[in-house]
């Protein structure tokens, strides 16, 4: 009798044990996994994800010569990056006005070419809106990184009534006490240049509309570098397209280009490249 109820109680005690194991294991299973230790070093480019940064090992982007029809943007643009890449002084950028026209492209170009000039001293971060909230956090790593960052927020434009956003913004610019570090400069591009919306009642004000334009810009004004991008003329779009063509041994016409820009509805950077990845399918080749 006694051998049995000892019996018992060590079954009793199994099966506790046994609960609690499976607790554990299902509160392992619900608890985040530490983010994995992120390699400044090691890489040309990374994308931040608001919490962690994912490494990139090829930083894809054209050669600076086929970016045709901006160059006095990307003169400057690449001087900044250069000067950044070489531990000097540089500007935090605002690439502002018409889509397509290479202001993405212009800075991954800039960033490889100076990463060619000094290997392994600069790293491009990318940083995607909905990330913004854990900008601090990256800032607080790559401040302790013997390594230079561009810090790219592409298409930024806050939505009317966020004065969050353009306040953690603009303290990142003045120095507060969530500035970047010294090494690090931001790049961020937009299709207007005030880069928050403006109503339309604000629009018809007669008497508030420059005060609320100035204090809009205000936040362009924070930058060292405002580089416009405008619409591309015929010309351009043209040079654009013959200097893919040539660097891919294409064929084309100049009257078929414009046909497709006709049918695109825009001339631009982008809808050249666009009418060059036809040309190559058509060609049979791959670019």
């Amino acid at each position: 009798m006694t051998y049995a109820s000892s019996a018992s109680t060590t079954d009793r005690d199994t099966d506790q044990f046994g609960v609690l194991v499976r607790i554990a294991e299902a509160l392992e299973r619900l608890a985040p996994q530490p983010a994995p230790r992120t390699d400044w070093l090691a890489f040309p480019a990374y994308v931040w994800t608001g919490t962690a940064a994912r490494a990139v090992e090829r930083l894809d982007a054209p050669a600076l010569p086929l970016l045709r029809g901006i160059d006095s943007q990307k003169e400057r643009v690449v001087a900044n990056v250069e000067r950044l890449a070489a531990g000097h002084a540089a500007h935090d950028m605002l690439l502002w006005g018409s889509r397509g026209m290479g202001k993405s492209a212009l800075l991954r170009a800039a960033v490889r070419t100076a990463d060619a000039a000094h290997p392994g001293r600069i790293a491009l971060v990318q940083v995607a809106q909905e990330a913004l909230s854990g900008v601090s956090d990256l800032f607080a790593a790559l401040g302790k990184v013997d390594r230079s960052f561009l810090v790219f927020i592409d298409d930024l434009g806050f939505e009317e009534g966020d004065g969050a956003g353009p306040r953690i913004l603009r303290s990142w610019l003045e120095g507060g006490v969530e500035a970047r570090p010294a090494n690090v400069r931001l790049a961020v591009t937009s299709n207007r240049r005030a880069i928050v919306g403006r109503s339309m009642s604000e629009q018809d004000d007669p008497i508030n509309t420059r005060d609320l334009v100035d204090e809009k810009l205000a936040l362009a004004d924070r930058f060292g570098l405002s580089i416009g991008f405008h619409n591309c003329d015929q010309d351009s779009y043209l040079a654009i397209i013959g200097g893919y063509a040539q660097d891919f041994a294409l064929e084309w016409e100049p009257a078929d280009a414009l046909e497709w820009s006709r049918r695109r509805g825009a001339r631009s950077g982008r809808v050249a490249w666009q009418y060059v990845n036809e040309l190559a399918g058509r060609a049979g080749k791959t670019i």
